[in-house]
């Protein structure tokens, strides 16, 4: 059984990241591989409670108390089959998932420390990975289905590895020249290096999935010769519809959304092109923008030499600790959260909002006007109010929108399936994740809007089950979540 004093007799620890000046002149990881020392004692201090909320906090449903007490008693070979029964993608979440589980974690309650659960997922993977135990798990029979996936990333690849090992013929459709979704150019290689998505391509392949890359369905493909090839569709598109703003000076040459810096950054680290047209070297950047995306354009800006970075947010600084009348446990905290390139530079000033881009005649940024706000909730609608005589000019040659996603983006794609999008900007599915148009499916950030890498798994692999029923195979997938889950809330 686990060590029931374990949490007292150890304190949360984390690997030491890789010291800034030396990972500042390289694109690798922040953490290194931790010890075997390390991880066993950090998954001691998992109680495995009698009613483990973490569970609730994953939406995977990952048995995190089972392989937390594997690790703790060196069964590395064991722990790695408890992780992949719910998770495709370890790998991806234990690097990228913020951890919702985490939050709900029992050690957490009254501010305590909760395991480092994400830390043990990504050693367990990692040790899985260089014993050559993550191998294919191709079908033993084939369906004689076939179903077409529209979308790399981490909702379509989990759905195509479920369907093919089930026995259904799976081909993957991708716009961009290279596999992975905004995992391959959208996710900066300091939070994850792209042999991983490598690696998993390889054991799709060889578990009977095709890929096929430059595929834009309603362009370079007609939607009906798509549906003529398969028994059904799976569209998993994601979020990329950026949201904007309408400011004045917003057309000045310096003024981007953080994709289109973000995913030229990462084609030229991968030797896609030579060299970046958006680059922050030697400029005063400001990032508007105060989470995830805010950050990885930080830590880009960071290595790409930039004279300063500036980081905006218009809602007040949070609080150090979960505010139990807030967010009470185990739902997911509002709370001041550090990314690793917050330690690399930079500055964040809260509760301020740009007033306006400043330029010269020549059409180029040259600042910043901001205004101190107070953000307040009108009727469930946000207002931002300016606080007079609070503004200030910062000088700027560049700008990042970092303000989130609208949904997924309008096309052909989605007027030939005749599909509208809903307020949310996602498209709406039955409780089976079939769409309005019979046959198609829809699953990940393009049903719910933009989310979490661990909810793009869980709805890939539940809309999988639904298609392998639609198709009449034998058996039941597994399914984590229904089309209207939701995170935990109070």
């Amino acid at each position: 059984m686990p060590d029931p004093n374990g949490f007292l007799r150890y304190e949360r620890r984390l690997p030491t990241r890789r010291p800034v000046p030396v990972r500042l002149r390289d694109w690798r990881e922040v953490y290194p591989p931790a010890s075997d020392e390390l991880i066993a004692e950090q998954a001691t201090r998992c109680m495995d409670c009698g009613i483990p909320f973490c569970h609730d906090g994953c939406p995977l449903g990952n048995r995190i108390p089972d392989w937390n007490d594997l690790v703790r008693t060196g069964n590395w070979d064991f722990a790695i089959e408890a992780l992949h029964a719910t998770n495709n993608f370890p790998e991806f979440t234990g690097r990228l998932c913020p951890a919702p589980c985490e939050a709900a974690c029992v050690l957490s309650i009254a501010g305590g420390q909760p395991v480092t659960i994400k830390q043990v997922e990504v050693e367990i993977i990692n040790r899985a990975v260089a014993a050559g135990r993550v191998t294919p798990r191709p079908a033993p029979e084939r369906s004689g289905k076939s179903v077409g996936v529209v979308g790399s990333g981490p909702a379509g690849l989990a759905a195509a590895q479920q369907l093919a090992r089930a026995g259904h013929d799976v081909v993957v459709y991708e716009r961009d020249d290279a596999l992975g979704g905004l995992l391959r150019y959208g996710i900066p290689d300091f939070k994850l290096e792209k042999g991983h998505i490598d690696m998993r391509l390889d054991q799709l392949r060889a578990e009977g999935v095709r890929f096929e890359t430059g595929v834009n369905v309603g362009v370079t493909v007609s939607v009906d010769d798509l549906r003529a090839r398969h028994d059904a569709l799976l569209l998993a598109c994601g979020a990329l519809a950026a949201r904007d703003v309408e400011i004045e000076g917003r057309g000045l040459s310096g003024v981007h959304l953080a994709m289109e810096h973000l995913v030229e950054a990462n084609r030229v680290v991968a030797g896609r092109v030579p060299s970046a047209s958006i680059s922050a070297f030697d400029k005063n950047v400001i990032i508007i923008g105060g989470g995830d995306t805010a950050a990885d354009c930080l830590g880009v800006a960071h290595r790409q030499g930039a004279k300063s970075v500036l980081q905006l947010d218009q809602y007040p600084v949070p609080p150090s600790t979960r505010d139990e009348s807030r967010d009470p446990w185990p739902t997911w905290p509002w709370i001041l959260r550090d990314y690793p390139a917050h330690e690399e530079g930079g500055a964040r000033a809260f509760a301020v909002a740009v007033t306006a881009f400043e330029g010269n005649d020549d059409g180029d940024l040259t600042g910043v006007r901001i205004a101190e706000v107070q953000v307040s909730r009108v009727d469930g609608r946000r207002v931002v109010t300016e606080i007079p005589g609070t503004e200030r000019l910062y000088p700027a040659e560049m700008v990042l929108l970092a303000i989130g996603f609208e949904g997924t983006e309008p096309g052909p794609l989605l007027t030939n399936l005749g599909l509208t999008r809903n307020r949310r900007g996602g498209i709406d599915t039955g409780a089976d994740w079939q769409s309005a148009t019979p046959g198609v499916f829809v699953a990940g950030d393009m049903h719910r809007g933009a989310s979490l890498i661990v909810w793009a798994i869980a709805e890939g692999r539940s809309a999988a089950a639904s298609i392998h029923a639609y198709l009449g195979g034998d058996g039941a997938l597994p399914a984590p979540v229904e089309p209207s889950a939701a995170a935990l809330t109070a």
